[in-house]
């Protein structure tokens, strides 16, 4: 039986692999931006947020500097453990709320409906994630917006005709011996939008992240000429189709108030 993935063992690993990495980097500035419209779109007011599966919070200590007031839940220890350590650095601690909990059992924990509520990389670790994310809805609140970042399962398909790895390809994308850090359970971008509109969310943008990265023929051209590379992957990362290739896909998506 599948089961959720915790990142119990493999906190620091993660937080150096994805975050500080040329592919980390591209992530957080093109997601950053994206959170930065939906601020802008929410008012310039202080906001209630949710981190549903934030892992150390690296957005939420952002939005919490910002003067917001946020909720952060993991299922790993170590990486609240991660969290703590840096939110207390910061003085932050009166604005970020810790919960240690799976996602599906947030009823337990918080109250009320937010304003924000971020799910980033973490439908694709989980065994059921059409549950898991229809879960979550009922805690935005009317006008809110939901910002679901999740990995694509057609990006790593291109990717893998790209490099020619066509056993895998007719495995059905199924490895036989799984990496601590590859996601076990890539997302199809057209299901996902279904789920969103089912649950009586309005799309209000989408965005491919690391459209042009991944693809690159010559993988130090991603360390030497990355500052080039960020323009351009911020110029097209809005663009179809480079959304539907991103490596991940970060929807933004709105309750309707009526």
């Amino acid at each position: 039986m599948k089961q959720d993935q915790s990142f119990d063992g493999r906190a620091d690993k993660f937080a150096r692999n994805i975050y500080d990495s040329t592919k980390g980097r591209i992530r957080t500035t093109v997601v950053w931006s994206d959170i930065e419209a939906c601020l802008a779109r929410l008012g310039n007011r202080p906001l209630r947020i949710l981190d549903a599966g934030g892992g150390f919070g690296y957005f939420a200590q952002k939005l919490a500097a910002m003067g917001h007031q946020v909720e952060l839940c993991d299922l790993s220890a170590e990486m609240l453990a991660l969290a703590r350590s840096q939110i207390a650095e910061k003085g932050l601690e009166d604005r970020i709320r810790l919960i240690h909990c799976p996602i599906q059992d947030l009823k337990a924990h918080v109250t009320g409906t937010f304003d924000l509520v971020l799910c980033h990389a973490v439908l694709e670790w989980l065994a059921e994630p059409r549950q898991t994310l229809l879960g979550l809805f009922p805690f935005v609140n009317a006008g809110g917006i939901l910002s679901l970042l999740f990995y694509n399962r057609h990006g790593l398909l291109f990717q893998s005709l790209v490099v020619g790895n066509f056993d895998y390809v007719r495995q059905g994308l199924n490895k036989k011996r799984q990496t601590a850090l590859t996601p076990t359970n890539p997302q199809l971008p057209e299901q996902v939008y279904d789920w969103i509109g089912r649950g009586g969310l309005k799309i209000i943008g989408k965005t491919g992240v690391r459209v042009i990265h991944d693809y690159m023929r010559h993988k130090q051209d991603q360390r030497e000429k990355f500052e080039d590379l960020l323009a351009m992957e911020l110029q097209y990362c809005r663009q179809e189709p480079f959304i539907s290739l991103g490596r991940y896909i970060h929807v933004m998506a709105q309750k309707t108030t009526g």
